[in-house]
């Protein structure tokens, strides 16, 4: 079984950032999509009865429901001798059919989904013919720190209680600010979930070694997995993938001049993780600079400077620039912004 990959999540834009952009045209490209219903077969479940449900559960979901037993309820794989498996399902079941009833409203259907899915996939195959496609997506609602997108061996997997809007009940209670501050909650929205199938599958392509490496070369690391992202959905705005908000993007845009100098004069090449972790990952802001700046802005940068080695390299090939060393590429970008 693959690992399951937890995707952190972005945050919802209008407009589009990629207008002078030359898109190629995939649409000839076979691809289909058709979102299984894991969670509406798991919630019809009978709860006094849950031995033979689950049992027939896995019949018709055998590609998922040993998975979700043992890898999001942590109750072990399915077996006769395994009673623990059928009393967490049974007592999952029970408390989250609230969380089931909103969130059944909300996505009763999926098929808006199923179609911008279908238009990723077909530029992951473009780029990528040989990458094999996950044989089958699957939606679920799991306990709430479950991830928002997982792949395993057999799906591309939704984890529904992550996207119920950012005004849930959940996420603005002391539990759910608890696991979700107000500045990760606020994007819990569905527009979220196309572009973090795309980040784990990019993930997938590609596995990200860079945690132990200079601050310099995480950031462009990180931009790059930006950068591949906006390739499968070339019509996403920024603040889709980066998951600032539309401020916070606006303030980086007019800043880029400020924010690099910003950078030259600290330390570009520190392996210090507590020095590292202040510019790379999720954060209300930045420290050292205004309110008005957005956490993770390392990953900005090294979007930036992503763009501009591209913008210099027409023709180079997204597997190309995923496998080029993140020092050459910022040797080669002479990124000078102003």
């Amino acid at each position: 079984m693959k690992k399951m990959i937890p995707v952190l999540l972005v945050t919802f834009a209008l407009a589009s950032c990629n207008n002078n952009r030359n898109v190629p045209d995939v649409s000839a490209i076979p691809v289909n999509v058709t979102i299984e219903r894991f969670d509406k077969a798991f919630f019809k479940l009978d709860s006094n009865n849950i031995v033979p449900g689950l049992i027939q559960l896995n019949r018709q979901f055998p590609y998922f429901t040993n998975d979700f037993v043992a890898n999001i309820l942590g109750a072990g794989f399915l077996s006769d001798t395994n009673k623990t498996a059928f009393i967490a399902t049974r007592q999952f079941l029970t408390s989250y059919q609230p969380v089931n009833e909103y969130l059944q409203e909300k996505f009763d259907k999926l098929n808006g989904l199923e179609k911008e899915l279908k238009r990723g996939f077909q530029f992951v195959k473009y780029y990528f013919p040989k990458y094999q496609l996950p044989p089958k997506v699957v939606s679920y609602i799991g306990p709430f720190d479950a991830p928002g997108v997982a792949l395993t061996r057999y799906t591309l997997a939704i984890g529904l209680q992550l996207y119920g809007g950012k005004n849930f009940s959940f996420y603005q209670s002391e539990q759910g600010q608890q696991l979700y501050p107000a500045y990760i909650s606020r994007r819990f929205e569905p527009a979220y979930i196309p572009v973090n199938c795309m980040k784990a599958i990019s993930e997938d392509l590609f596995q990200d070694d860079s945690g132990n490496k200079p601050l310099i070369d995480q950031m462009i690391e990180k931009g790059k997995y930006w950068w591949l992202v906006n390739q499968f959905l070339p019509e996403t705005a920024d603040t889709l993938i980066t998951g600032f908000t539309q401020k916070q993007s606006a303030w980086c845009k007019g800043n880029e001049g400020m924010i690099w100098n910003f950078f030259l004069q600290g330390d570009l090449y520190s392996i210090d993780p507590d020095y590292v972790k202040a510019y790379i990952g999720d954060a209300p802001n930045t420290q050292g600079m205004p309110d008005a700046s957005p956490g993770n802005i390392g990953a900005w940068v090294g979007w930036q400077i992503v763009k501009k080695y591209t913008a210099d390299h027409s023709e180079i090939t997204p597997e190309q620039l995923m496998r080029t060393d993140a020092r050459k590429i910022f040797q080669e970008a002479k990124y000078k912004p102003k």
